[in-house]
């Protein structure tokens, strides 16, 4: 423990940030082990998604130490004099860190400018590809996560994530960093125009026709989609959406929600009570820093439905080939989502690609000569183009619900439903049906455990399907993917698998599908579905466990 007080101790003669220092005396003083184990035994990884974690004192949280060692670390990496476009969200913390990222890039003899007030995920990132001279952007966010986490994402000057190898020279450059007080400090220039530049985009793009008589609820889950969205909503001539009051301000507490994810249980059900009031045509949510879109609609017994990623992502992906043109037209997904995605683009004539799971894989599947007008992944990320290709090179929850909107009022127009298209779909591609399996474990050297067994001693069936093969992901060019741990199972009868440890948890992550054909109602094609994906979802969890 002697390490970790000195540890603690060097922290605090460095450390800028008074509420992070009280905190780090108050554990000394205490003599807490633990706590101070917990800060100081590890640090905080940046890869690929940047930083994300608790805040507080150490190397193990995010604090404003952390984050000006991360700055020094990019800075080492960019080219002398660039220009790097720094944005946050409404969380704890997000404005503090985004000073201190542009002070320290400033010093180090780079541009930065930094928004003046939050913004969404996907205007920093299209506003970092949008200026040629631009060579990096840096949001600070932690997305969904609970409200004592905050993070840093990372894009190069093509407003994507970045992908290896330019993670791992960042951490080491960050790993060369020494005392952030010897570090010297600039100023970066303010943002004035804020979502302008992007909103001018997104008008630009053509999306179909809109229905100012369509009936939208809204929520931005407390973050900071509401504003932007609603002017996005206005160019394009729908009707402002009704926003869920308790919901439309930014709180960093998330005070209405036991997890500001969308996709969790409970999330919607104050957006949901204010539809059946209002007796609205659609339900659009976003995520705390606006880069995910949840749909939900009426589903006809006076009830509502919430679209899992995998039914939004089908509908999009034939809404945006309507109103795109030419054969050189690339639509993408992950390995974990629908399959449904590959049989939409064979029957457009159009290109088609699958990635590792994340949006940074998205943005760059494909070939040089492939123009993307879509990618989509499962969980709830979408980013949405035209015939000059997407709009955002992420994933972007705003765009996402206006494309939505449009293809919502199309279907009305033509008297239907996104659940009766949903209908079509499987109509004509087969009813396909995706869920997933978390399968936690005591610590993280299980899953690497049970991912051994796996590959040593696969199943040869699961729930009465045969499995027909198994792709190991770990095996460089698989598909053409770069290497990952993770198995791919298909089974007989067109059901599939995929396996592969959380990055963040201790868990496994099963991505299950299985795939009907609809060849009478379609009401008992789904119950055959949801039946045999209960059997899947019962068979793996026995494998694991």
């Amino acid at each position: 423990m002697n390490d970790l007080r000195r540890a603690a101790q060097e922290w605090l003669a460095q450390d800028p940030d008074p509420a992070t220092r009280a905190e780090l005396r108050a554990i000394l003083d205490d003599g807490d082990d633990q706590a101070l184990a917990d800060r100081f035994g590890a640090r905080l990884e940046f890869g690929t998604a940047g930083l994300r974690g608790e805040l507080g004192a150490g190397p193990n949280r995010m604090n404003r130490v952390t984050v000006m060692r991360a700055a020094a670390g990019l800075a080492a990496c960019l080219p002398p004099g660039g220009r790097v476009i720094v944005g946050f969200d409404a969380r704890h913390g997000s404005r503090q860190f985004a000073q201190d990222t542009a002070a320290v890039l400033a010093g180090a003899g780079l541009r930065p400018e930094v928004f003046t007030d939050p913004v969404p995920t996907p205007v920093l990132a299209h506003f970092t590809r949008a200026h040629g001279d631009v060579v990096a952007g840096v949001m600070v966010t932690a997305s969904h996560n609970p409200p004592r986490d905050n993070g840093y994402k990372v894009y190069w000057a093509d407003g994507a994530q970045i992908v290896p190898p330019t993670d791992a020279q960042i951490s080491a450059a960050i790993d060369a960093v020494g005392r952030v007080d010897d570090l010297p400090l600039g100023t970066g220039r303010p943002v004035h125009q804020n979502a302008d530049l992007y909103l001018d985009a997104v008008s630009s793009l053509h999306l179909g026709s809109p229905d100012p008589s369509l009936s939208i609820v809204y929520t931005p889950l407390h973050g900071v989609g509401r504003d932007v969205l609603l002017a996005a909503f206005d160019r394009a001539g729908f009707s402002a959406p009704a926003v869920v009051a308790e919901q439309g301000e930014p709180d960093p507490d998330f005070p209405t929600v036991a997890f500001p994810n969308p996709e969790e249980p409970g999330a919607l059900d104050l957006a949901l009570a204010l539809a059946r009031e209002r007796g609205a045509d659609l339900v659009i949510a976003n995520d705390p820093d606006a880069d995910r879109c949840a749909v939900a609609v009426p589903d006809g017994d006076g009830g509502w439905r919430v679209l899992t990623g995998d039914e939004v992502g089908g509908l999009l992906a034939e809404h945006i080939l309507r109103h795109t043109t030419g054969h050189d037209r690339l639509i993408a997904t992950t390995i974990v989502s629908s399959s449904l995605l590959r049989s939409i683009a064979a029957a457009h004539g159009v290109r088609f690609a699958e990635s590792l799971t994340g949006f940074k894989w998205i943005m760059r599947a494909g070939g040089p000569s492939d123009r993307l007008v879509f990618g989509y992944e499962e969980a709830l990320g979408y980013s949405v183009g035209d015939d000059h290709g997407v709009l955002v090179n992420d994933k972007d929850g705003i765009t996402a619900a206006l494309a939505i909107a449009a293809l919502a009022a199309q279907a009305r127009h033509n008297g239907h439903t996104l659940p009766d298209l949903l209908d079509d779909q499987a109509r004509r591609y087969g009813l396909h049906t995706t869920a997933q399996l978390s399968i936690r474990m005591h610590d993280p050297s299980q899953t690497t455990t049970t991912m051994t067994r796996l590959r040593a001693t696969p199943p040869t069936n699961l729930a009465g399907h045969p499995v027909e093969s198994i792709d190991d992901l770990l095996h460089a060019g698989t598909d053409g993917l770069p290497p990952t741990d993770g198995l791919r199972l298909r089974l007989a009868g067109g059901a599939r698998i995929v396996i592969r440890p959380s990055g963040t948890e201790p868990k496994l992550k099963c991505y299950l599908e299985v795939v009907q054909p609809v060849d009478g109602d379609i009401a008992t094609a789904r119950a055959r579905a949801a039946t045999e994906l209960d059997a899947l979802r019962e068979a793996v969890s026995a494998a694991l466990s």
